[in-house]
């Protein structure tokens, strides 16, 4: 073990030899819980030369050791010096400044670090000034990092990769301290509140192709001319920021960007003045602007365009003729948008649509959709939809995901339906439905199913033990269902997420969920179940969960 030549393979052959899991009558693979992990990890760490090892099988070590969450900082020493590439602790407990001594003793080995979400502060990061080597850091959500403790990154010139999402303490004047990476490609500034008038810092970095300022909202019209000679950028996401029309003309030099977000940002049609000179766009995200009708002209040059977001604006169907060109669209987003079924004429030859997004219009009619035989998702919730116009759809046979919430539909449509034979994900809440005809809804790639806020009782879902590929199953508001569909439910061993919130189950038929070893989240919001009832199926029953709301009513 101790020659260098040996591979992170040798690894295998010395852990203890421990037998498998017998209890079902055929033996299983162990685990490396099983085979004793931490009683050889103990074993190699006590030696305390892990640097004697090769980098991978450290690695290795370290990696396993995390993931099981057994690193602490008693062990974490004999990593000094190991010469580790990687180091990615984002969100493991306990980093801070007394583990920075180790981590900045990898000089330059380390590649790649990550150690967000860790209560580092400035004393700690700066000792990483000698990790000359560094390619990747990731610094997301580490509150106690300010503009002094980022100083040190003038160093790193290797530095490809860099993300500080929502830090308070990184202001304008911190930023200055990335004016020599001149190698950096992405940076990532999300949330970044106080960073106004910084950008200036970034002229220099003209190798850099994506940039993230989403909710900056210090971010104005004044900033956008300092990205004016990133002409390398292909991808800007600005969500929420303060810039108008008057500071997208800046960015007319930046022909490479293929992807623009000004998600809620206060611009109108007429920066398609600028934008409509970005030869190589395909994404583009204008939802929750201040878009009418005017000067939508120009969207009918966008013709390389495969994604358009154009939700939750006050436009009509005028603007929708200057679609018919993009033919290219693969994702139309047209929700809380004023347009009617007439208004699906100008998008009924974009073929290449795979996604269509018509939720909260005025659309009542489908005969335009019926052409569109590559959509795979299309959402209907909340339109004007009946149980005739669904007629319409028996086309689009590649469809994966419906979404039919709150439509006025009913059990009539269910067996029109199980023509979907592809669905994944179906979507019948706040429907008009019975359940009698549930039957139809037989689906075998069914992945997610959510029928809440209906009529539904036990009868209805005698039928649903045959899907046995469901992963999410939302039941909730059906105050009629009880225990008994508890019990289908049981076999549905795929499931991940299941909500019964407002039902009538009672803890008592909880124990048909104990073959659900894969359940992760479980809402049981306002049913029948004392406290005591829950907490002992949560501890001894259903330990695996991560997401558990039980918010139990007075009713045992």
């Amino acid at each position: 073990m101790d020659d260098k030549r040996c591979c992170s393979k040798c690894l295998l052959y010395h852990l203890p030899c421990n037998l498998g899991d017998n209890r079902s009558g055929q033996w299983t693979v162990p685990s490396f819980p099983q085979l004793g992990f931490h009683s050889f990890t103990e074993h190699i760490l006590e030696r305390k030369k892990l640097y004697l090892l090769p980098p991978e099988c450290c690695l290795l070590i370290f990696d396993k050791l995390v993931r099981m969450h057994g690193l602490a900082l008693k062990n974490l020493d004999n990593f000094r010096k190991c010469h580790l590439p990687l180091i990615h602790l984002g969100g493991y407990p306990g980093v801070r400044d007394s583990w920075m001594n180790v981590i900045a003793s990898q000089g330059e080995f380390l590649i790649s670090l990550d150690i967000s979400c860790s209560i580092v502060t400035d004393r700690g990061l700066v000792l990483l000034k000698d990790c000359f080597g560094l390619r990747n850091l990731a610094l997301n959500y580490c509150y106690q990092i300010s503009d002094r403790g980022l100083g040190f990154m003038s160093s790193l010139s290797q530095l490809r990769s860099l993300s500080i999402i929502k830090n308070k303490g990184l202001t304008a004047e911190g930023i200055e301290a990335f004016t020599n990476l001149s190698n950096l490609e992405n940076l990532n500034l999300e949330r970044c509140s106080r960073i106004h008038g910084g950008l200036i810092h970034l002229r220099g970095l003209t190798k850099l192709k994506s940039l993230n300022i989403k909710y900056c909202n210090s971010v104005t019209d004044e900033d956008m001319e300092h990205l004016s000679g990133l002409t390398n950028l292909n991808e800007l996401k600005m969500s929420c920021t303060k810039v108008t029309d008057f500071g997208i003309p800046y960015l007319s030099g930046l022909h490479k960007l293929s992807y623009l977000d000004l998600l809620g940002c206060p611009v109108t049609f007429a920066s398609l003045e600028t934008i409509s000179g970005f030869t190589s766009l395909l994404q583009l995200n204008l939802n929750r602007c201040d878009l009418s009708d005017v000067g939508c002209q120009k969207l009918s040059e966008l013709i390389q365009l495969k994604d358009l977001n154009l939700g939750y604006n006050g436009i009509t169907n005028a603007c929708l003729i200057n679609l018919k060109g993009l033919t290219n669209l693969e994702s139309l987003n047209l929700e809380y948008c004023q347009i009617s079924s007439e208004g699906l004429l100008s998008i009924e030859g974009l073929t290449s649509l795979r996604t269509l997004e018509l939720s909260e219009t005025g659309v009542e009619a489908l005969s335009h959709l019926s052409g569109l035989h590559n959509l795979e998702n299309l959402n209907l919730s909340c339109t004007s939809v009946e149980d005739d116009n669904l007629a319409a759809l028996s086309t689009l046979t590649s469809l994966k995901s419906l979404n039919l919430d709150h439509l006025e539909i009913s059990d009539a449509s269910l067996p029109f339906l199980s023509i979907f034979s592809g669905l994944t994900h179906l979507d019948l809440s706040g429907c008009c439905l019975f359940g009698f005809g549930m039957g139809y809804l037989y689906f075998t790639n069914l992945q997610s199913l959510e029928i809440s806020d209906g009529f539904l009782n036990d009868f209805c879902t005698r039928s649903i033990k045959d899907l046995t590929s469901l992963k999410l199953l939302n039941l909730s508001y059906n105050s009629e269902i009880t225990d008994v569909t508890l019990e289908r439910i049981s076999g549905l061993t795929a499931l991940c997420s299941l909500n019964l919130s407002n039902t009538a189950v009672t803890g008592a038929g909880l124990r048909h969920l104990k073959p659900l070893t894969n359940l992760r989240s479980l809402y049981l919001n306002n049913t029948r179940m004392s406290a005591l009832w829950l907490w002992t199926y949560q501890r001894y029953v259903l330990s695996n969960l991560v997401i558990f709301q039980p918010r139990w009513s007075s009713k045992t």
